[in-house]
């Protein structure tokens, strides 16, 4: 080895020497450094663990002052509502014992009451037998009373009391009549001036023409000739309009005239007007007659709905269903005693809505239920019953207030009344038939219906002779005052009134008057 090579090894060696010290040095430096970071982390972590434990300490110290509170809070808020319990179970206590004295004091009263009951009973018991034994003498004292009695009179007990019946019924019939007459007698002077003020105030108000129109059913020919041409060959053309209008035609039982016979005027009245035009055409064949009876049917229809129109707006009726102005048009081919029937519809109208108006009542409802009230005669006989009963029903069907409907079923008695209207209906429709030349009759129907009414009355006993007066309007029966008191000419009165009022079908009213007269007579000489 070389010195150089000697020179470069130690070098070499001494570096590695110097760099191991720098090393260890380094080493021990971290090491020294990393002591004294533990040692001051260390310090603050005691630091900061004496400040927790500060902490904590203070929080207990408060919490312990808080629940300190709360504890004493407590205690008194429980020794306020134990005083307030105390005090509310002292006044129960203090209730219970004062209602203990009360029922105490009650108990005694009610044994007190309970003895003097059972004394009371006691006597009670005592007197009843005092009374049944003094009730059995009574008894036997009447039997012998009766028996004595009976030997006295002559008659029995049951004739007895027989005789006192009697005797009660004729008190009773003398005091009903006493009463009929002193409530007639009151009665008469407010309501019959009143009553008679509000129809004569009606009837001057609307005063129209009565409807005294006669339904001809016949049509005028100028000769005999055209005859032939109605019948046609083998009767075809007579039988073609017979078959399609439904009616009878008459041609050989009077000269120049052809008489429509049929029980629907509806239908006499298309018949008509058929012959009429097919007359004044001159073409008279199956199918010409076909034409013009259909054209005429729906020509009368029509005329039909317009008059039930024009009756509505002369009644001054609104919101009229169209079924229910077709059924009142046809009363216009209607006729009740030679009143056309839609002409008295209208002036019953008029007058309900006058004494309506007079009496405080709603005239647009009263003019409604007399516009309505004879709607029944204008449906066909497939509807049974009354026409009142029927006119209700299709008014009812049709959307009518009840007040409506009751009024036309009740005006004439059929059903109750329900109100005043009905009652304004029936003596609207009695002015309206019952006014002079308003209706008209046949002679026999008119001969039959007074001799009925002479006929009810002279079957009560007492009555010496009747008289109707005032073409039926009135009736005046004269008794026998020997045999009817004045008592008992008013309950006949009253009875006389009601049979003709179940015998007898009448238009308007009929005026009974029992007329009992005594006459003294002597001559001085």
């Amino acid at each position: 080895m070389t010195s150089l090579d000697w020179y470069d090894f130690s070098d070499a060696t001494v570096g590695l020497l110097f760099g191991m010290a720098g090393v260890l040095g380094g080493y021990a430096l971290r090491g020294l450094v990393g002591r004294w970071q533990a040692d001051a982390i260390e310090k603050r972590a005691k630091l900061v663990l004496d400040e927790a434990d500060i902490e904590v300490k203070n929080k207990l110290k408060e919490a312990d002052i808080l629940a300190r509170a709360e504890v004493v809070k407590a205690r008194e808020e429980f020794e306020k509502s134990t005083k307030a319990r105390r005090g509310e179970l002292l006044e129960i206590a203090n209730r219970l014992t004062a209602r203990e004295e009360k029922l105490d004091k009650r108990s005694v009263a009610l044994d007190e009451k309970e003895q003097q009951l059972e004394t009371n009973t006691e006597k009670y018991r005592v007197e009843s037998e005092r009374l049944h034994q003094e009730q059995k003498s009574v008894q036997r004292k009447r039997t012998e009373a009766d028996d004595q009695l009976q030997n006295l009179a002559g008659m029995t007990h049951d004739q007895a009391r027989r005789e006192l019946y009697v005797k009660a019924e004729n008190e009773v019939r003398g005091e009903s009549g006493n009463l009929i007459r002193r409530v007639q007698e009151e009665t008469k002077e407010s309501a019959d001036r009143e009553a008679a003020r509000i129809v004569a105030m009606a009837v001057q108000r609307y005063s129209t023409a009565h409807a005294s129109e006669i339904m001809t059913s016949s049509v005028a020919l100028e000769s005999d000739e055209i005859k032939g041409r109605i019948i046609g060959r083998e009767g075809r053309n007579i039988r073609a309009l017979e078959a399609l209008t439904g009616v009878s035609l008459l041609v050989d039982d009077t000269p120049e005239m052809v008489v429509i016979s049929g029980f629907d005027p509806i239908r006499r009245a298309i018949a008509k007007r058929s012959l009429e035009l097919l007359v004044a055409d001159g073409r008279i064949h199956p199918q010409r007659i076909e034409d013009v009876v259909a054209s005429v049917t729906e020509d009368i229809n029509q005329s039909i709905f317009a008059a039930g129109e024009t009756a509505a707006f002369e009644a001054n009726v609104q919101g009229v269903p169209v079924e229910v102005l077709r059924c009142m048009g046809r009363l216009k081919f209607r006729s009740s005693y030679t009143q056309n029937v839609l002409q008295h519809s209208v002036e019953v109208a008029h007058l309900m809505g006058l004494m309506a108006s007079e009496l405080g009542q709603d005239p647009v409802l009263a003019r409604r239920i007399g516009f309505f009230h004879d709607i029944g005669k204008a449906l066909d006989h497939t509807v049974e019953g009354p026409h009142a009963l029927i006119g209700a029903e299709f008014l009812r069907k049709n959307g009518e207030q009840e007040e409506v409907v009751n009024g036309v079923a009740a005006h004439h008695n059929e059903v109750p009344a329900e109100g005043i209207l009905a009652v304004l209906c029936s003596a609207a429709d009695a002015i309206s038939s019952s006014r002079p030349g308003a209706r008209s009759e046949t002679l026999g129907t008119y001969v039959q219906r007074l001799e009925k009414l002479e006929s009810i009355a002279n079957a009560f006993d007492g009555v010496k002779s009747s008289f109707a007066i005032q073409a039926g309007r009135e009736i005046r029966v004269i008794v026998d005052p020997a045999e009817v008191t004045d008592s008992e000419a008013m309950v006949m009165a009253r009875e006389i009134c009601s049979q003709i009022s179940s015998g007898v079908k009448f238009p308007g009213q009929i005026r009974v008057v029992v007329v009992r007269e005594t006459r003294s007579v002597d001559y001085a000489r």
